[in-house]
Formats: structure tokens, C-alpha cells, sequence
């Protein structure tokens, strides 16, 4: 049976605490939630961090809330209360159709969308959906705190912009009108992994294309955030013409790695077929939302 390397542990009681564990501890801490990710690859010994600093009882980071304009979650928010929130269904429902394919409900009910953002793996579901959404993170230090937008927040396969002695906080995501998204997953059975995956968000004006965002996982070191395929769709009329040259741009630029899911192109092939089919959801309920404004 395999075991963790030794380490310490620790359990915060606020915020401000926490941050100061990990001022104090340095760079050999870690923040510990649900732990679905992390101790896996402790007992793997793929990370043997010194020190855990556990933050389940922040109860003032797990919530969901529209304010001033945006919605709000807090990092200690859990997948169930992703899955279930009425306001992330009616302005983003991409959360809703990547948490129906997250894993297994024991995993949902303790895996909070910070751990998920702050592992950084490839694979993981919620940095395309926050990347697509085109959503800001708070991060907050002793010195206070930053927003950073998910373009710039994955710096590195397994690395962010979350430096030692920072928390992540919060996610942001700003409430716009015309907006339409939609998640599309393949895996090899319920709850696994995916072999690619596909977010897309849509904000329609009139019958054009404002503002687009597209984000993959699965096929590349980090998440594939899609910039090219974004900047063919801005300004224009959606269409299924569009929608397979994007498909077309996510196949080119993606970088999968033949593994037991699959050789390259098949990867590559997929990440395809999943852009088309989110933007073609994303589009549809984007004009249904327009038209009940």
C-alpha cells in the first residue's frame, strides 16, 4: 500500500490565519480542501509537501452570489453547489453540464472549484469552464489582494499564479447579456477523466458574435485556451460554416499526447468534434437568452 512522505498539518480557522500559516511555513505548503486531487499524488509521491494547511472550516469561502454585476464563488465552494446553483444555470450553464460529468458524487460533494483550479491539471474540467467563461480569480496575500483573469492564471502544467503565502479566494465571473455557453466531454466511462473536452461561451448581439470565449481540456500541457478560433468567431454571424472552421483551429492547436485514452489524432480529432458541438449549444441558448431580454 502506498503511503505519503511524512508531513506536518495544520488546520486554519480564518482566512487571515491561513495566509499567515503559509507566509510562515514558505514554499514546502499546501492548501488542502477536498483532496481529491493532491492526496492522490501524495501517496503516489508525485508531491510530498512538508506541510498541509487545511482550510475545510472557512465557511466564509463557500458560497455562490450575483453582486455588483458578476457572480460570485467562493474557492471553498464544492461541486454539488456548482451543480445545483440557479444562478450559475441561468447565466453560465457550462458549470452545470461539466459538473453532470465530474467524477462520481462522493468526489463532487467534497471537491471544492479551488482545489480544481489551483491542481492545474490538464485534464481537469473547471479551468476550461472558468477559461471559456472568461473569468477573473481573487488572490489574496498578506500584502492584500489581486484579481487575475484566467488567461494569466495558469502559468504551467501543475503551476499558477497563486504565489507561496497566497490564497485563492474567489472566482468571478461577470454578467452580461446575449450570453449562451455549453460544456462537451468524451470520456472512457462516467466520471473518468476526459480524452478531450470542450467549453465555449458565446455573447450575442443582435444576430453577431460580441465577445467569445473557447477552452479545452485534456489535449495539451496546460489548458487550451483557444485564441485563434476566438478571433474568427468575434464580430461575425454564428453559423455551422463558422463553427466547423473553429473546430478546425481547436484540431490544429491543441497538443495532445498519445496515452492509454487514445493516440494523437484521435485527440486532435475529438477536440474538433466537442468545439463545434459546445458552440453550437452555447449559440443556441446565447439567441434563446436574447430573446427573453
Amino acid at each position: 500500500m502506498q503511503t505519503p512522505a511524512p508531513f506536518e498539518y495544520e488546520r486554519a480557522t480564518s482566512v487571515e490565519g491561513a495566509i499567515a500559516t503559509l507566509e510562515r511555513l514558505g514554499p514546502e505548503a499546501r492548501v488542502i480542501a477536498g483532496g481529491h486531487s493532491l492526496l492522490p499524488m501524495m501517496k503516489l509521491r508525485l508531491a510530498s509537501p512538508e506541510h498541509l494547511v487545511d482550510i475545510n472550516d472557512l465557511a466564509e469561502l463557500a458560497y455562490i452570489r450575483e453582486q455588483d454585476g458578476e457572480i460570485r464563488i467562493g474557492a471553498l465552494t464544492r461541486h454539488v453547489d456548482l451543480l445545483r446553483s440557479e444562478p450559475l444555470a441561468r447565466h453560465f450553464p457550462l458549470f452545470a453540464d461539466a459538473e453532470q460529468v465530474i467524477a462520481d458524487p462522493v468526489v463532487r460533494n467534497r471537491g471544492t472549484i479551488g482545489g480544481s483550479l489551483c491542481q492545474a491539471d490538464a485534464a481537469e474540467d473547471l479551468s476550461a469552464v472558468c477559461a471559456a467563461a472568461k473569468a477573473d480569480v481573487v488572490i489574496r496575500g498578506g500584502g492584500g489582494e489581486r484579481v487575475v483573469s484566467m488567461a494569466d492564471f495558469h502559468v504551467g502544467p501543475y503551476t499558477t499564479a497563486v504565489n507561496d503565502g497566497e490564497l485563492l479566494t474567489e472566482v468571478r465571473l461577470k454578467i452580461r447579456p446575449g450570453a449562451g455557453s455549453a460544456h462537451e466531454k468524451v470520456e472512457r466511462r462516467a466520471g473518468d477523466w476526459a480524452i478531450a473536452a470542450a467549453s465555449a461561451a458565446l455573447w450575442i448581439e443582435g444576430r453577431t458574435i460580441a465577445d467569445v470565449g473557447i477552452a479545452l481540456s485534456a489535449v495539451g500541457v496546460t489548458t487550451v485556451h483557444l485564441t485563434r478560433a476566438e478571433e474568427l468567431l468575434r464580430g461575425q454571424t454564428p453559423s455551422e460554416e463558422l463553427f466547423a472552421q473553429a473546430g478546425q483551429i481547436a484540431s490544429e492547436d491543441c497538443s495532445p499526447s498519445a496515452d492509454g485514452r487514445g493516440p494523437v489524432d484521435y485527440k486532435r480529432h475529438l477536440a474538433g468534434v466537442l468545439t463545434v458541438r459546445a458552440l453550437r449549444r452555447a449559440a443556441d441558448r446565447a439567441t434563446h437568452q436574447e430573446a427573453r431580454t
